[in-house]
């Protein structure tokens, strides 16, 4: 178990591992970093976590999405932002999808890449968020909502998905199951789901 704090939007607890062992851990962890935390693994491993620590419930089930091979799709258009593009994220992001988990700025969410129209519009964007050494995290991929349908974001990805494994082992992305135009995306791409989940305390446990 490894305690993340800021780790894609959320304090984590990355388990792997015996489900009994876990549950002894998480009991002694949780006290010690605060109820902030959310265990965080594969989606039978964590659901097991819960039935053995009552003051836990889960929170979230998603896909863990990850190639390991190149796209290889051609993306015109599509490059990195610099920092001073970066509020023009925020504005298509404030517009075109809120709930994102990656913003200009924040912790862990190093670049930002993006693919403009003929007249410079910002069309869509994706970030290379709390990418490690040897696995590079796609995060915020988000399209103009007039713009969509169109491709782009699939492009897009497959220019941030092919720069990020350059020298890594694999690619990555967290995929809520309810955006299924996103996962069939990612899915033409190449990329593989495991069920994963995360788990929070109780709420009647909370104080």
């Amino acid at each position: 178990m490894v305690a993340c704090a800021d780790l894609a939007h959320w304090d984590r607890l990355a388990m792997a591992g015996d489900p009994d062992a876990l549950a002894g851990l998480v009991r002694e962890v949780l006290p010690r970093v605060g109820p902030s935390y959310r265990p965080f693994g594969a989606e039978d491993l964590v659901a097991a976590v819960v039935e053995r620590v009552p003051e836990l419930e889960m929170s979230a089930r998603f896909g863990w999405m990850e190639t390991t091979a190149p796209v290889g799709g051609a993306a015109p258009g599509a490059g990195w932002l610099t920092e001073a593009e970066w509020p023009e994220v925020t504005a298509l992001l404030t517009e075109s999808f809120p709930d994102s988990y990656a913003w200009p700025g924040a912790p862990g969410v190093r670049r930002w890449a993006g693919i403009r129209d003929g007249g410079g519009r910002l069309l869509a964007v994706a970030a290379d968020a709390w990418s490690t050494a040897g696995i590079g995290f796609l995060a915020g991929v988000a399209t103009r909502r007039e713009a969509r349908g169109r491709g782009l974001a699939a492009a897009l990805c497959g220019f941030v998905t092919d720069d990020l494994l350059d020298g890594r082992e694999r690619v990555a992305l967290l995929a809520d199951y309810d955006n299924v135009a996103a996962v069939a995306t990612y899915r033409k791409l190449g990329f593989l789901t495991r069920p994963v989940a995360a788990a929070r305390q109780a709420l009647r446990f909370a104080t």
